[in-house]
């Protein structure tokens, strides 16, 4: 029996031990264009542009110039 959040034995005594929660185990693919390697690149390549802004920025020149 649980009584707000606190678990009591057949006894009537207060258990207080952590109640264990359920397992899961997501079985989706985490492979190939998933939702979530997309956002990770995007966000790399984010980066990556704003790095390149501020290199011309600070030194004046280009990447490749």
């Amino acid at each position: 029996m649980t009584t707000n959040g606190m678990r009591i034995d057949e006894t009537g005594k207060l258990n207080n031990y952590a109640i264990e929660p359920k397992m899961y185990v997501d079985e989706t693919a985490n492979i190939g264009f998933t939702k979530r390697a997309e956002i990770i690149n995007g966000r790399w390549a984010m980066i990556g542009f704003v790095c390149l802004l501020a290199y011309e920025i600070i030194t004046g020149h280009t990447l490749l110039g």
